[in-house]
């Protein structure tokens, strides 16, 4: 095919991207393994066995806007968080593989009982010969912004910035609100209300609220810290805060002297002044006040654990609800501690129920086999606790179920 430019040529975004060149941008630096890259490396050479294929993988398929790493890997592979295979299957044409755009086409191609997944259809009667003639235009596009991200990052955001574990002293002597104007018993959007950080009762401690230079000035605000128990052994692994809001900082705590009548030098604590920015619940005295932490660009990879680990679900985030369907959050019994890591990958399993054998004349128990029930990410850890998304689930999640390695 000849094309023909007029006066102003440029080189393609797209045909930039398939090539893993970037046009005046730089990549973001989303991180690669390297047990993935190796894993993408050996795919490369020697493709994907076909019965690892999804039943229904399509020969062919153009990447859209809403696409995820996670719903076009489940598109060819049996195995959404075999994420690294399928970058394998394209390791020649797609460097990196956090850079996937709208309007790439992906091929699937079969031969000796191995797939690979290109994004150049190969050749078969020689390039086609028709003229195509190109009127030059200009169009200005970030890729950075364009490229489909791992999952549909809208789903878990706001538990990023809403749920928080803590242990208990942390949560104790966290700065708290302690006054508002004209006496109000709810707070919000808006309101002004005054803050202490430093403690001098029982749980003395903690620092006063500061508006140095190098001190923050956002906040969070949480109420009422809620015990998570492991199902099993009933012991506390952390506190789960209720987010309520945000608050700014305006003016730090201080002190001021006072002279009474006889001359008596005193001491009066100034708490902080804080304004209420935004609300999810009213707030009220009592309620606490956590620094926000700075905003980090997160990927999410998901994949199997390198070694084995297996758990139970602590809760179901949202007090309201019993049981978690899909693209809903649940706190599970591992974190940082046991292995877990943002973006593994673990298998829902609900127990076998246990019932008499009526066919049975003596009428023996049975437990029936354990099944799996869905799949889960991990999105936030703790030390002992983590956050997860669940991916897909066939009945519904609830505290207790057990989960383990996916394969």
């Amino acid at each position: 095919m000849h094309i023909i430019f007029g006066r102003f040529s440029q080189i393609s975004i797209a045909a930039a991207a398939l090539l893993g060149t970037t046009v005046g941008l730089h990549a973001q630096n989303f991180p690669i393994t390297a047990g993935q890259k190796a894993t993408a490396t050996q795919v490369a050479e020697t493709g994907v066995p076909l019965a690892d294929l999804a039943p229904n993988a399509p020969d062919s398929y153009s990447v859209k806007r809403g696409d995820t790493l996670w719903s076009i890997s489940g598109l060819f592979l049996k195995s959404p968080w075999r994420w690294p295979e399928l970058w394998g299957m394209n390791l020649q044409d797609i460097r990196n593989p956090h850079r996937i755009y709208p309007g790439q086409q992906l091929y699937l191609e079969k031969a000796n009982g191995r797939a690979t997944l290109r994004t150049r259809q190969a050749a078969n009667d020689g390039p086609p010969t028709d003229t195509v003639r190109v009127s030059p235009r200009t169009r200005t596009e970030s890729l950075a912004d364009a490229a489909i991200p791992t999952l549909a990052t809208h789903v878990i955001e706001p538990f990023l910035a809403e749920p928080l574990i803590v242990d208990e002293a942390t949560f104790a002597q966290a700065p708290r609100i302690v006054a508002t104007q004209e006496g109000r018993v709810l707070l919000s959007r808006g309101d002004r209300a005054y803050a202490r950080g430093a403690y001098a009762g029982g749980d003395a401690g903690g620092q006063p609220l500061s508006d140095a230079k190098g001190a923050p000035l956002d906040y969070r605000v949480f109420r009422n810290a809620t015990p998570l128990k492991d199902p099993s052994t009933q012991k506390i692994l952390g506190y789960e805060a209720q987010y309520v809001g945000k608050a700014e900082l305006v003016r730090g705590e201080s002190t001021v002297q006072l002279d009474d009548k006889e001359g008596k030098a005193s001491t009066d604590i100034v708490p902080a002044t804080i304004d209420i920015v935004s609300t999810k619940e009213e707030m009220r005295v009592g309620d606490r006040l956590i620094a926000e932490p700075p905003r980090e660009l997160l990927s999410y990879v998901p994949r199997a654990p390198a070694t084995a680990i297996k758990g139970q679900i602590v809760s179901v985030y949202g007090s309201a609800v019993a049981f978690a369907a899909e693209n809903q959050v649940v706190v599970i019994n591992r974190g940082s501690s046991d292995g877990l890591e943002r973006g593994h990958v673990m298998a829902i399993v609900k127990d076998g129920q246990r019932l008499l054998d009526k066919t049975d004349s003596a009428r023996p128990q049975i437990k029936l086999p354990n099944e799996r029930n869905g799949l889960m990410m991990v999105f936030r850890t703790f030390e002992h606790l983590s956050y997860a998304l669940v991916l897909q689930v066939t009945d519904g999640v609830k505290v207790g179920d057990r989960f383990v390695n996916p394969n």
